[in-house]
């Protein structure tokens, strides 16, 4: 009974890590989106400069670190443009996640079949309406599974912004844990927010990806 009493007093402690949690996902997902869309077209139709420069971003964020882009962006950066530990964390995570993304999404347009340019050229189509008008359309939906996963990864990765003060989830429960000496229970709790989260985030994508999957 004890037990159980404490579950819901570290719930009730850590739930406003959620919100935290949630809106530093949000943030990564959105701007990994945004520069994964543009490095994956820079790197099938940009061109020699464009695509090495997209490939290059590519292979060298994937190869560091997070956190150390996490230190970089917060320790380095910050102090040129007066970024918040919350919006420093944010963003690096999502220049990480833009870098995973961008090969998702560069993996997408190419198994579009190279006809549906061809036949978007054939009937009067500049190639830049053919790419946003025939081809991302169809490549966003065959990304739905592979994105699905860095869904889940990004909501995994966003317990590193705790190294720069940020009071997600795990940076509550590690304060609480020190607390009340109960280091077990309170990291059971945490985790049963990340499965709850990570349940309802997979049954949601599950459900898009049935909806719009495309046959190729």
């Amino acid at each position: 009974m004890e037990k159980i009493q404490l579950f819901f007093q570290l719930f009730r402690y850590l739930l406003p890590g959620l919100e935290v949690t949630v809106s530093v996902t949000l943030i990564v997902l959105v701007t990994g989106f945004c520069l994964g869309i543009i490095m994956a077209i820079f790197r099938v139709y940009g061109g020699l400069t464009l695509s090495t420069l997209a490939a290059a971003y590519s292979i060298i964020v994937r190869a560091l670190p997070v956190i150390v882009i996490i230190f970089l962006l917060y320790f380095v950066i910050a102090e040129f443009i007066n970024l918040s530990p919350f919006m420093s964390g944010s963003l690096a995570l999502g220049f990480t996640s833009g870098a995973y993304q961008s090969e998702i999404f560069r993996g997408a347009i190419l198994s579009v079949p190279q006809g549906q340019m061809v036949a978007g050229r054939a009937i009067g189509m500049s190639k830049n309406k053919a790419i946003f008008g025939i081809i991302l359309p169809q490549a966003l939906r065959l990304a739905i599974p592979a994105w699905s996963n860095e869904v889940t990864l990004v909501l995994k990765d966003s317990t590193l912004v705790y190294v720069i003060g940020v009071p997600e989830i795990l940076r509550r429960a590690q304060w609480v844990s020190a607390r009340n000496l109960e280091p077990l229970m309170t990291y059971i709790t945490a985790a049963a927010f990340f499965i709850i989260i990570t349940f309802v985030i997979s049954q949601g994508l599950n459900s898009l990806e049935r909806r719009y999957k495309i046959a190729i």
